[in-house]
């Protein structure tokens, strides 16, 4: 969702920002020029700001002078997510699920359209799901981001926005009045499914954390290959969540 720019705003700040949150989606080194046209922003900008990131070790800078994100970028996200209350109460459990289902555990949060990973059981089983602590994906097409917005009860005709659900595969709900729908099944079920919705060949079950006053603060999912993750699996695996 669009937030209004305050009067304060800082321009030099938020293309510093801008530069690293396109490293950090980037799946490879990037240039300045590349950069620059990238960001709308000229090749002096760009080289000054990268300059200052590279000294204070948020980007580093390879032989081919090509840029990537810095170690005290993930050192700084790492004690962001350590102060997570949520994930020190929760971690004893999602091991204890990836022990019984052998099965990659995720634990996401909201933010805005998108589920962020905040933490991760890794599956014990040769062929898995590759996912990443810190990964932002489409909550509209994962199990445990269906789970937040089912409970959120968030404006989705605000949220998604003619044009924004974007098939990922072709199981991905892109219509919002059957969207609107799923997820009120989803609220009725207490759990939600991602039928290959998101990655192809990869299923999901997913359920809701809520805290002490019954409010949704977190979501999990139980993800795996679609060849284990049968009909049968994911009705053994739904009752699990419920439990």
């Amino acid at each position: 969702m669009d937030k209004t720019q305050p009067v304060q705003y800082v321009q030099s700040i938020g293309r510093a920002l801008d530069i690293l949150e396109c490293l950090a989606k980037s799946d490879r080194s990037m240039g300045v020029t590349e950069l620059g046209e990238r960001l709308g922003l000229h090749k002096s900008t760009v080289y000054r700001l990268l300059a200052t990131l590279v000294y204070r070790g948020y980007v580093e800078q390879d032989e081919d002078e090509r840029y990537n994100i810095g170690l005290k970028f993930f050192e700084i996200s790492g004690s962001v997510l350590n102060k997570m209350d949520i994930r020190k109460k929760v971690k004893p459990y999602l091991i204890k699920l990836q022990q019984e289902t052998r099965e990659t555990i995720h634990l996401g949060i909201l933010d805005g359209d998108e589920v962020v990973y905040i933490d991760k059981e890794e599956s014990t089983e040769t062929i898995r799901m590759y996912s990443e602590i810190g990964k932002r994906v489409k909550a509209y097409c994962t199990s445990l981001g269906k789970v937040l917005l089912a409970y959120k009860g968030i404006d989705l005709a605000e949220l998604y926005k003619k044009g924004s659900l974007i098939p990922y595969t072709e199981n991905t709900i892109v219509d919002l009045e059957l969207l609107k729908e799923h997820l009120a099944e989803i609220r009725e079920k207490g759990y939600a499914v991602d039928n290959e919705e998101q990655e192809r060949d990869i299923r999901c079950v997913g359920g809701p954390i809520f805290d002490y006053k019954g409010d949704i603060v977190a979501a999990f999912s139980i993800a795996g290959p679609s060849t284990r993750m049968t009909e049968k699996r994911l009705e053994e695996l739904s009752r699990k969540v419920l439990e």
